[in-house]
């Protein structure tokens, strides 16, 4: 319990110190509050990203589609703008859900670390690189929610925590899945899947994934805020409705069948990579 109560604290500083920065550099290249369009992707991707459908590659395919967010700047707003319905989530779920307290502080760790790393290289990219990694890590992250609705990946097992080869699995996979959110790509999905594959209750998986992002997402976006690669509208869209929608879905709606919404949003992420790869070559062309 004590080392909870330590995580906590931890979650709250780096949660202060994040807005602290934030708020500084927003006060030296303010652009204008979100729009309303900013503000209802924001509340409608963090209330199903509490619930369990992530919000990486839902937020993307809206931006996409609505031409919202320029795609260089996608995995920078995405990473920066959804840090604080994550904190939101990240407080709900490892109070509410049992796990390992030992199994959660090395995983989020390790997810933190490549998430540093990732977001110095994705920061530094150029647009079409960009264009091109979404795209086909949104391919993968929809192949990965088929596997998971169709019940092909396999389902969890009853432990709580991981200990020798499995937990040295469990820590480099989320390594991977921290670099990874840095594209743009949501570590939900593929969390619960490596869960569930090392034998742990399956939800157990909610407070390591949204620990990990909690605490990687500020790591990784102060490097974005740094160097000017989002969208400031958008992501403060995504905080100012995100981070109430995350509260509510948490603390009162807690739970709803959303079996018909989860294909729903295969078929938008499919739909969005054939769009990001489409204008990696439109650009490339150009070039």
């Amino acid at each position: 319990m004590q080392a909870k109560a330590a995580l906590f604290i931890v979650l709250a500083a780096v949660a202060v110190a994040f807005s602290v920065f934030w708020l500084r550099q927003l006060r030296e290249k303010w652009a204008g509050w979100p729009t309303l369009g900013h503000l209802a992707i924001g509340a409608f991707t963090d209330f199903l990203d509490t619930l369990g459908i992530g919000s990486f590659a839902l937020t993307t395919s809206l931006y996409k589609v609505l031409h919202a967010v320029d795609d260089g700047e996608i995995p920078g707003t995405l990473n920066v703008g959804h840090t604080w319905p994550t904190f939101a989530e990240a407080f709900i779920f490892i109070a509410v859900v049992e796990v390992d307290i030992s199994t959660l502080i090395l995983m989020i760790g390790a997810a933190v670390a490549g998430a540093w790393l990732g977001a110095g290289f994705v920061s530094r990219w150029p647009r079409r690189r960009i264009q091109l990694g979404m795209g086909v890590l949104l391919f993968i992250a929809a192949g990965i929610m088929v596997a998971r609705l169709t019940k092909f990946m396999p389902g969890g097992g009853e432990a709580l925590a991981l200990e020798g080869p499995r937990l040295a699995i469990g820590i480099a996979g989320n390594f991977v899945l921290g670099a990874l959110m840095t594209l743009g790509i949501g570590l939900y999905a593929p969390c619960m899947i490596l869960v569930a594959f090392l034998g742990m209750y399956d939800k157990a998986a909610f407070p390591i994934m949204m620990g990990s992002c909690a605490f990687l997402m500020p790591a990784a976006s102060v490097r974005f805020v740094r160097s000017g690669r989002y969208d400031v509208r958008a992501a403060l869209g995504l905080t100012l409705a995100g981070t109430p929608a995350a509260l509510i879905a948490g603390l009162i709606v807690k739970e709803l069948p959303l079996y018909a919404v989860k294909w729903l949003v295969v078929v938008v992420v499919v739909y969005t990579a054939i769009s990001m790869l489409r204008s990696a070559a439109r650009d490339r062309r150009n070039a």
